[in-house]
């Protein structure tokens, strides 16, 4: 058996042991099939040339540390929807949440009614959230927007700003940082 096929056999066995154990970490089916892919995707391009009785612990590993950088993702992502889903208006229907950004909603709020008080408030937030994305560092600000804003993975990141994987993880881990002082009283209350 070549070395290729020695792989291909090797990923088709763990396949459904490692969707399930992604699956029951994280608790969501699309999101398991994605960590799982991913994982599969690196231990072929990084270690291939490895012999064969090295790809099991390889591959828990890779699989673990995927399963925590999802994990990671989906917190950051729920914390800045909690922020700002607080600002959106209230009436907003879900027909209408895919047409538009919520950013672009939310910067036509006004148009959309309620009270003068609301919408002061939210311009006030708003204001408070991109001065604190402004006063980032230009990197941090960068990988933050490009991994949180426009939905870039680390990879894709790293490729779009000439970096490492290792940089864009520290920048947004900074960034994030950053953010969660300087924002920190605009958080929902648990």
């Amino acid at each position: 058996m070549n070395q290729a096929s020695a792989f291909d056999a090797f990923l088709a066995s763990v396949e459904r042991r490692a969707f399930l154990h992604a699956r029951f970490a994280l608790r969501n089916d699309q999101s398991a099939l994605d960590v799982v892919q991913d994982a599969m995707m690196r231990l072929v391009e990084r270690y291939a040339d490895r012999p064969s009785d090295e790809w099991p612990m390889l591959f828990q590993r890779i699989l673990q540390n995927a399963i925590r950088d999802q994990f990671r993702r989906q917190k950051v992502r729920d914390t800045w929807t909690a922020l700002v889903s607080n600002l959106m208006p209230r009436h907003v229907s879900e027909d209408e949440e895919g047409s538009e950004s919520f950013l672009d909603r939310i910067a036509d709020a006004d148009a959309h009614g309620g009270s003068a008080e609301d919408a002061a408030d939210r311009s006030e937030q708003l204001s408070r959230i991109g001065a604190a994305i402004d006063a980032l560092p230009a990197r941090q600000r960068e990988a933050f927007l490009l991994r949180y804003w426009e939905g870039h993975d680390i990879v894709e990141t790293a490729e779009l700003m000439g970096c490492s994987e290792g940089s864009v993880k520290t920048h947004c881990s900074r960034a994030s940082q950053a953010l969660a002082r300087a924002l920190s009283d605009l958080a929902p209350d648990p």
